[in-house]
């Protein structure tokens, strides 16, 4: 089946969904069950980054009640904000950052989420065609899926007690710690997934506010990344090839939508090695089918 349409475009959307925000990259496991299914080329590179906006709604939809709330309650801190920069006062500017940063707490979070989204963000833009030209291949998938288990049974075994609890607890030192974890999933089977949470733990969140982080980390950072991969190919697909798109994009949403609530649950219970005993699997098969 190297047929683009609505057919593969459901085994793409579920691949997607599933592997979305688990910690064993989306990405790589779109650029497997593409050659396995011959789907490979111009077309099937951005058709594989383009279905990944199905699985962002699903965040937005998931997480509505809390981007609402944070939205709303960032709004109503701004005014203050602006007032304690401008008001005439005895403190240091150092002293009134610290200080805003309790007081405006939800503002911080999303100037936070800026801050993280900045590292991949410019490195991606400036290299994304070479990864994708160079990078997008089932070896390199193996290799680094192999990698991040290692790492993440690493991190798992030296950790210590979480001093992060609340999704609102997290700093703009940790954020941009976190931010800079992300720039390793420019590499397809990294897993931006994995980077963040791991980022997340090791600068001290638990998995499960270190996992929502990801998630709502990954709304500008996939937001943007996807939207401008399909401007730029806009020219690639045919205009009966958006049907197919579509199919992806609902396909990924309903998927990720069961994914996001399943993985909450299990990160509380649970540590990620699972996770990482399926990425050094999954790349030792990879490897031995295709070979290095």
């Amino acid at each position: 089946m190297n047929e683009w349409g609505p057919g593969l475009a459901v085994i793409l959307g579920i691949v997607e969904g599933l592997t979305e925000f688990l910690p064993v990259s989306s990405t790589g496991h779109l650029i497997l069950a593409g050659h396995a299914f011959g789907f490979t080329g111009e077309v099937a590179a951005n058709a594989e980054i383009s279905i990944q906006l199905g699985a962002i709604l699903a965040v937005v939809a998931y997480e509505r009640e809390k981007l609402k709330t944070l939205l709303s309650r960032a709004a109503g801190e701004q005014a203050d904000f602006r007032l304690s920069f401008s008001h005439p006062t005895n403190l240091s500017w150092s002293e009134r950052l610290r200080r805003s940063m309790v007081l405006h707490r939800h503002l911080w979070f999303l100037i936070g989420l800026g801050a993280a989204f900045l590292p991949a963000g410019l490195i991606g833009f400036a290299t994304h065609g070479w990864i994708k030209t160079h990078l997008f291949s089932p070896q390199t998938v193996a290799i680094t899926s192999m990698i991040g288990g290692i790492i993440i049974l690493a991190v798992e075994a030296r950790r210590t007690t979480a001093t992060v609890r609340q999704l609102e607890q997290v700093c703009l030192r940790d954020a941009v710690f976190i931010g800079l974890a992300q720039c390793a999933s420019l590499i397809p089977g990294m897993s931006r997934s994995g980077s963040t949470i791991i980022g997340g733990l090791l600068v001290g969140l638990d998995r499960k506010v270190a996992t929502e982080y990801s998630f709502f980390l990954a709304l500008p950072t996939l937001i943007i990344a996807t939207c401008y991969q399909m401007w730029k190919s806009r020219d690639v697909f045919r205009s009966d090839d958006f049907l197919a798109l579509g199919v992806g994009l609902l396909v990924s949403f309903l998927v990720a939508w069961i994914v996001i609530a399943a993985f909450l649950t299990f990160v509380k219970r649970h540590s990620l090695r699972p996770f990482a005993y399926y990425r050094i699997a999954m790349g030792l098969v990879v490897l031995y089918i295709f070979g290095l």
